[in-house]
C-alpha cells in the first residue's frame, strides 16, 4: 500500500489588538499555504458565525474538497474510457445541521456537475462514469456522510 501525505500551514491573521480577550474582540480570518504553492488562501469562518463572507470558510473548502476530487476521478475515467469531455462545471451544495450544543455535521453533500462532451462520446457512458467517479474519489471515501450526484451530459 502506498501512503501519501498533504501539508499545509495556517496562519491566523484575526488578532485586532487584544487578542482572544472576548469572543467579539478577534477575527476569525487566516491564510493557508503549503510547500511549493504560489498563492495564498484566504480564509475565515461562516458569516453565521462572525467570518468574513469574502473569504472561503472551512465548509466551503470541504464541499469544493469533494467536487474537485471527483472531477478528477471523472476526468480520468473518461480519459481511460474514451469519454471525451470538453467542459466540466459543478454547482455542489452542502447541508451542515448545527446542533443546539454549537456542533455541527454535514448530512450531505450534492454534485451537480454539468459535463459537455463530443458527439462521437457515449452519452451513457459519461454518465455512468459518475457513480465509478464516486467510489474512486479519496475524499468522498473519507466523509461519513452522503455525496450524491445528478448530473447532466451535454453532447457538444
Amino acid at each position: 500500500m502506498k501512503q501519501h501525505e498533504y501539508t499545509t500551514t495556517l496562519r491566523w491573521t484575526g488578532n485586532r489588538g487584544t487578542g482572544t480577550s472576548a469572543y467579539n474582540s478577534y477575527g476569525r480570518d487566516h491564510e493557508i499555504t503549503g510547500p511549493a504553492k504560489t498563492t495564498t488562501l484566504h480564509g475565515s469562518s461562516d458569516p453565521h458565525f462572525r467570518g468574513d463572507a469574502a473569504r472561503y470558510n472551512p465548509e466551503d473548502l470541504l464541499v469544493s474538497a469533494l467536487s474537485a476530487c471527483h472531477l478528477l476521478s471523472y476526468l480520468h475515467l473518461c480519459a481511460i474510457n474514451q469519454v471525451v469531455v470538453t467542459a466540466y462545471e459543478d454547482n455542489a451544495r452542502g447541508t451542515m445541521n448545527e446542533n443546539r450544543d454549537g456542533s455541527g455535521e454535514f448530512t450531505e453533500v450534492m454534485l451537480r456537475p454539468r459535463v459537455t462532451i463530443t458527439p462521437e462520446s457515449s452519452s451513457a457512458k459519461a454518465m455512468a462514469l459518475h457513480e465509478e467517479a464516486g467510489r474512486l474519489c479519496f475524499v468522498a471515501r473519507s466523509v461519513n456522510f452522503p455525496v450524491r450526484h445528478e448530473p447532466v451530459i451535454v453532447n457538444g
